[in-house]
Parts: C-alpha cells; structure tokens; sequence
C-alpha cells in the first residue's frame, strides 16, 4: 500500500492497550467540572485546563443557547466574507480591554492562532526565534515559515544566555520575531519574560507571548504573564485561546492595531477558515464577564494549587514547583508512570500521563491541573489516592 505501510506497521497504542494501560482518548459521558463520569464512574478531574471552572456555569451555558438561537449553529462562512457577527467584534473589542492592547484578532481555534500569526509576519530572509519547549502549535508554526525560506532557530528553554547568543550572531538590523509559552504547558513554569523582552529591545526583536495557560491563572485579575511581571507594555503581542479560561473554543491575538489589521488581510489561516460559532463567541464573552466580576476565583484557583503543592511536597513526592495551576508530579520510568496512571484511574483519579518522547528519558510524570471549583474534600481525596499508591509504588517512605 506505500504511504499505508507506516500506519500498519503502528502498533504502540495497540500494545499499550492490550496491557490495559493506555491513558488517552477515554470518553466523558458527563462533567460537572472537579468531577465526571467515565465509563459509569464518577471520576476525579485533576487533568483538565478548564481553570475557573465555567465550561458548566448556568451563565455561560444560558449565554451560548440564546446566541445559537438568535444567529445559528455556525457562520457559514469565514470572517473575510460572510461570517462576521458582531459578537466577534464586541469579544475582539473587550479582550483588547481587558489585556490593555490596541486591537485583537480572533481565530477559530488556538492551534490555527500561532499558525495565522507566526507563518503571516515572519517571511522570507526574516529570523524567527523559539524556545525549545514552546507548544507543537508554534513548533508547526515554525515548519510554515521556514518553508517559506525564513530563518528558524531554537534557543535552550529558558536559557537567556542561549537567546542572547542566538540574537547576538544576528544582523542587528535584520527583522526578528521571538515567541515564547507564557506558561509552559507541561511543567507550568513560567517564562523569564522580562529578560526576553530585555534582550528584544536590546537587539530589534519583537516579541510574541502565548499565554493559553496564563490567562485566567496569574497576574492581577488573571491578566496573565506579562501582567504578573508587569510587562503588559515591553510585551508587543499576546496570543491565547478560549479552551481553557474561557470554557469555549477558538483562539485570539492582541497586538498593535496596525499589526492586527495586516494579520486580518493577509493570513491565509483566517481568511480560508470559516469564522468561531456563535456559541462559542458568546460562552467567551461570559467567561470574560464572569472573571472580570469575579477575580475573586483567581484567588481560589491559586489557593486550590498551593494546597496541593504543599500536599505533594509534605506526603514526599517529586514535583516541578510554579505558580500557576499546573502541577506535575515526577515519577521517572515509562512504565511505572503508566501503571501509575492506571491505579489513579482505578481508583476514580482521572490524570494526564506524560511519557517520552513528550518529556525526557526518566522524567515521566502526572501532569495534574486544578480549577477553582475543585472543594477541599477533592482535593484531599486526590492526595490520599497519590500517598496510597505512591507507597505502593515505593515511591515514598511507608
């Protein structure tokens, strides 16, 4: 069959099931948010990115049904032509706002947001520079522009060192884009922004953040990363998305109005897509409304992780230490980390496995995530579930 002969040959997930281990793809039949069933269990959610908990608020789903019932299911059509609402421009107006940019520019989803942005301004005889742990969707990204002949280079995570010494053997006139995660989505750490920003202006570099997992988690308000290093004015452009924070789907761009206009015009990602949903538009929109009403759930979703940093540190597990709602928990070997998973999951714990090549040789690990509506009895039901089988596991002294 040729170019089928590869897909015949992949067995990996077929083993991995077989051993009744493999931790992806499981079906949710209901959600509540801090708990959901799946295959008739009620699980504990400790792996999803629905930070402030609104992908279930009445507010948010009464939002999304009255705007499928005024404009429809769908656009029909993409934002250049004939699916333009104005609830696109009234979210692109707030979120603006709300960021303290010029302009935003919404995509259909947030993969296509890095592909609609980084591929449309970094062009031929240009330099793109990336941390090497930044998201597949800037990674793919990437790939776009240096087909397009641009110059692509990775510097170390979070080695500014690296980044200067990339900069450095650049012409200084030479034009330059540096895109950095916010928040890196599988450790949770945070970006040394302020230095990135340094070197930018330092050596005629722009800047472009993504902050999919900032957004709603740090800085005041949950105006994320360049708010929490009060850089919101060095940082030229941030991008984001609505699947976390903003209980819906699709993606957005904040930037300069001129950089916002060229982007609309010229990327071939929102001008062949066809536009955001209403409904996920209007859920977007509610979600904004709510954490600008309630910062107050900021708060809790920092207090939920800080209980469970300590939880972890204090029963004896390896974890990566951040400030954002993003905890992993090292367990080292593939393959403990995947009957690890299995006993959590066992025992009504519904995790996100990392193994390689997604981490480092030996650095397997839970990847928990927490939402401000997760109560204290969750939480504490989760650490005994993780103490129990970690000494199973001998990991921890017994």
């Amino acid at each position: 069959m040729g170019i089928f002969d590869k897909c015949q040959a992949f067995t990996k997930a077929d083993d991995v099931k077989k051993l009744g281990l493999y931790p992806y793809f499981h079906v949710i039949k209901a959600n509540e948010g801090p708990i959901v069933k799946i295959d008739g269990n009620d699980m504990y959610m400790a792996g999803s990115n629905n930070y402030l908990g609104l992908t279930t608020h009445p507010y948010v789903i009464e939002a999304a049904v009255k705007a499928t019932e005024k404009y429809g299911t769908g656009c029909s059509g993409s934002r250049y032509l004939t699916g333009n609402l104005d609830l696109h421009v009234e979210l692109e107006a707030k979120l603006a706002k709300f960021l303290n940019k010029e302009a935003v520019l919404l995509f259909s989803t947030g993969y296509q947001t890095s592909q609609g942005v980084v591929s449309t301004l970094v062009q031929k005889g240009e330099h793109l520079i990336c941390d090497k742990e930044d998201h597949a969707s800037i990674m793919a990204s990437a790939i776009m522009a240096k087909g397009a002949m641009a110059d692509f280079v990775r510097y170390k995570h979070s080695d500014m060192k690296d980044l200067e010494k990339i900069l450095s053997s650049m012409p200084l006139e030479s034009n330059k884009l540096i895109v950095t995660d916010g928040v890196f989505s599988v450790t949770g750490e945070i970006c040394n922004l302020p230095e990135i920003n340094r070197l930018a202006k330092q050596y005629n570099a722009v800047v472009l953040e993504d902050d999919a997992h900032g957004v709603g988690v740090i800085g005041k308000g949950g105006r994320g990363t360049p708010d929490y290093f009060n850089q919101v004015d060095e940082t030229d452009m941030i991008m984001g998305t609505f699947s976390k924070t903003f209980a819906s789907l699709g993606g957005f761009v904040a930037a300069p109005e001129r950089v916002i206009n060229y982007i609309k015009h010229n990327s071939p990602a929102l001008i062949f897509s066809a536009s955001p949903t209403p409904a996920s538009c209007a859920a977007a929109l509610a979600s904004l409304e709510i954490l600008e009403k309630q910062p107050e759930l900021v708060e809790k979703l920092r207090d939920n992780t800080n209980y469970m940093r300590d939880g972890f540190r204090k029963i004896g597990f390896e974890i990566i230490s951040g400030d954002t709602a993003i905890i992993p928990v090292i367990i080292g070997d593939m393959e403990k980390a995947l009957l690890f998973w299995r006993r959590l999951f066992d025992s009504n714990v519904y995790v996100n496995a990392f193994v390689p090549p997604g981490v480092p040789p030996n650095m397997s690990m839970m990847r928990t995530s927490y939402m401000a509506t997760h109560e204290k009895h969750h939480l504490d039901y989760m650490l005994d579930v993780f103490e129990q089988i970690g000494k199973e596991f001998g990991l921890l002294d017994k």
